[in-house]
């Protein structure tokens, strides 16, 4: 229903929620049932309809019905390559359904910050919101989105919660596949860079590396792990820390693409030809991924496409809701695939050191929970 669109008695939907202190949206959410209101808040649109005496069109609600869903997305995610091109579905997603996407930063890490940030979002008139990570994974985020009674969309939440939506690919047999192609190629010395510990995803890739690691009867004293924070930064610490180590490992599995650049800019600085010397691979399949040289072996996790299904599986929930409080479970585990490029070969002295051509394999197919 439009601001603008009048009553069978002459008062608009703007007159009534000048009355109600409330937008013309939130007005129009409560002439026409909707669920997501607060009770202090459709107590007062109905008292001011009341005082009003303001009768809606019945034509004109019938179009409202129809109109532009308006749906949230906050992030707080430190890699800008992995927000882009999540943006950038999320964005088509939502201009093909018509809807209005609210883009909204949520930048302080402290659980008070978040909250109050949540808080004031959840208080706009989104209707349902969509949680990249680390966010989708945030305690305060979630309690407050609960308390607001808005329904939200988790991307790459790795313990997907009751009553959540969920939208993730299999962190942990990508890491394995990724680490069994080190393997196949006879890497045994490989240094892995975990992501950020507050991610259940982290945790994952980490699992699926030493699971692969140790199914290959691989020493455990040859594996080095470092931590990184998923950013570039961070990357190039644990990178330096993983190049002073004797021996040096043959290879790098770097937990995102942010990360993995790094360490390839690190071995440049330090004389090494990648892949002869060392070899280097990512995760996320980022533009960053093909933008540096030697271009990134890399997990192709289909970024765009979850935000997409994301705003399309927040879209059909809302339209089903009707009054009852949320409480389906769904989660959908889309593929992922392993890109082969020119950042990863064969070992130092092994007489196979060439990189392997250009290829893509799938390692997973679509499941819906």
């Amino acid at each position: 229903m439009r601001a603008t669109r009048r009553g069978q008695g002459g008062v608009t939907v703007q007159d009534v929620a000048r009355a109600a202190g409330v937008s013309a949206m939130t007005v129009s959410r409560v002439v026409n049932g909707g669920q997501n209101v607060r009770e202090s808040t459709r107590a007062a649109v109905i008292e001011a309809i009341d005082r009003l005496q303001y009768k809606p069109n019945p034509a004109a609600r019938s179009l409202a019905v129809g109109e532009a869903t308006q749906i949230g997305l906050l992030y707080a995610n430190p890699s800008t390559a992995y927000l882009s091109q999540f943006l950038i579905g999320a964005l088509a997603a939502a201009r093909r359904a018509g809807c209005h996407l609210v883009l909204e930063p949520c930048e302080g890490e402290s659980a008070e910050e978040q909250a109050e940030a949540t808080r004031q979002f959840a208080a706009t008139d989104v209707q349902g919101v969509i949680l990249p990570p680390p966010l989708s994974e945030s305690p305060p985020v979630r309690a407050e989105l609960e308390a607001a009674n808005i329904p939200s969309v988790s991307i790459a939440m790795g313990r997907r919660e009751a009553g959540s939506l969920n939208v993730r690919i299999d962190d942990f047999e990508a890491a394995a596949a990724m680490t069994r192609h080190l393997i196949e190629l006879g890497h045994r010395d490989i240094g892995f860079i975990r992501g950020h510990p507050n991610q259940v995803a982290s945790h994952e890739r980490h699992r699926g590396f030493i699971h692969a690691v140790e199914a290959a009867g691989i020493e455990p004293g040859r594996v080095r792990v470092e931590q990184g924070y998923f950013t570039y930064r961070s990357g190039l610490s644990a990178a330096e820390r993983l190049l002073q180590r004797s021996p040096r490992p043959t290879a790098i599995f770097a937990s995102n693409d942010d990360m993995a650049a790094a360490a390839v800019g690190v071995a440049h600085r330090q004389g090494l030809h990648i892949p002869r010397d060392i070899s280097i691979v990512g995760f996320d399949d980022v533009a960053l991924a093909t933008n540096i040289w030697p271009e990134l072996t890399t997990v192709r996790q289909p970024i765009a496409q979850m935000a997409e299904t994301a705003v399309g599986m927040l879209l059909a929930h809302l339209r089903k809701r009707g009054g009852t409080d949320f409480a389906d479970q769904e989660e959908l585990v889309l593929p992922h695939e392993l890109v082969i490029r020119e950042s990863c070969g064969a070992p130092p002295g092994d007489a196979q050191t060439v990189a392997a051509p250009p290829r893509r394999r799938r390692t997973a197919r679509t499941a819906m929970r």
